[in-house]
């Protein structure tokens, strides 16, 4: 007979979801996942999550989905190029149709992965309203529903640092000269685990962010203190990347997303950045964990001769 008290992610098997479900299952959860190459699926959650194989973007999958669950996980994204041209499909119309069919079977508890403060009024003023507006959207939707419904700010992962670094050379696009808030997705993955599992966070939005803000040439002056060897911290016009994505956009949609991507980057609101470390410190009395520090994820790089 099978745990009629599941949590399942919509999401799973994508960046931030693995983790999610890592620590679930490490906690003893039972975990469903729904995912549309059950094969390859496997691969990546294991062998201790039910596995359902479906298109999140169809009804009747989410439908069936939903069996025996009690609880939601939503962390769905369409931030790569192979999804991008599905984001409306996949991160606002799947959201909504979860939320109605979670009605429907009486399941009240919701957690919802978002941005880490979605600003209108900036992403109006930098022309990339569309960047958030989706999100903007779906937490209005259920800040006016009646689920027992929580709300997480995710921090971009220490990822985006290493992703401009090679060779010795940092190279940002826009030179990334403001400080922002930056997470492990262990911690994110933990985090959102003892989320779930709690049922004193309801209509709350708790931002999940590393204990400092940094920016990119701050990252690249500690890379080359904690390795030893040279970071070079290089700037090249982010207006190069804009007229790139306007060349690639009817081939690739996600180069233009990149790019708005790294525009808010760029200019992340000073006032936020000042008050990560208050923000960590809340995440410290609210949750039982030790978070991974971006020093941390350094070490353990160079350890793994990927830095």
């Amino acid at each position: 007979m099978k745990d009629r008290n599941q949590i399942i992610v919509y999401g799973g098997t994508g960046f931030y979801g693995q983790k999610i479900i890592e620590k679930l299952v490490a906690k003893g959860q039972s975990v469903k996942v729904v995912t549309r190459n059950s094969e390859n699926a496997k691969k990546t959650v294991g062998d201790k999550v039910e596995i359902f194989q479906g298109d999140v973007t169809e009804k009747g999958t989410i439908e069936k989905s939903l069996k025996n669950v009690s609880a939601i996980i939503i962390c769905l994204s369409a931030m790569s190029n192979k999804l991008i041209r599905k984001m409306k499909a996949i991160e606002r119309d799947a959201v909504l149709e979860i939320m109605k069919q979670a009605k429907k079977a009486n399941i009240s508890r919701l957690v919802y992965v978002s941005g880490y403060e979605i600003r209108k009024q900036l992403l109006d003023e930098l022309k990339i309203l569309e960047f958030g507006e989706i999100k903007i959207e779906i937490e209005e939707k259920i800040r006016q529903s009646d689920f027992n419904w929580t709300i997480l700010g995710d921090a971009p992962a220490f990822e985006i640092f290493f992703a401009f670094t090679s060779k010795g050379r940092m190279t940002v696009p826009g030179g990334g000269l403001n400080a922002f808030p930056t997470v492990s997705p262990e911690d994110i993955g933990e985090l959102t685990a003892q989320v779930v599992m709690r049922n004193d966070l309801n209509g709350k939005r708790i931002k999940l962010t590393g204990p400092k803000a940094y920016s990119f040439p701050e990252v690249a002056r500690l890379m080359t203190d904690i390795s030893g060897k040279r970071i070079k911290h290089m700037t090249i016009p982010l207006f190069m990347l804009n007229l790139v994505s306007f060349l690639l956009l009817p081939f690739t949609p996600f180069v233009r997303y990149l790019y708005k991507s790294l525009k808010l980057l760029n200019n992340f609101p000073k006032d936020l950045a000042e008050n990560v470390p208050e923000e960590h410190k809340l995440l410290r009395e609210l949750f039982d964990y030790e978070p991974v520090t971006l020093e941390m994820e350094i070490h353990r790089r160079i350890k793994e001769n990927n830095l």
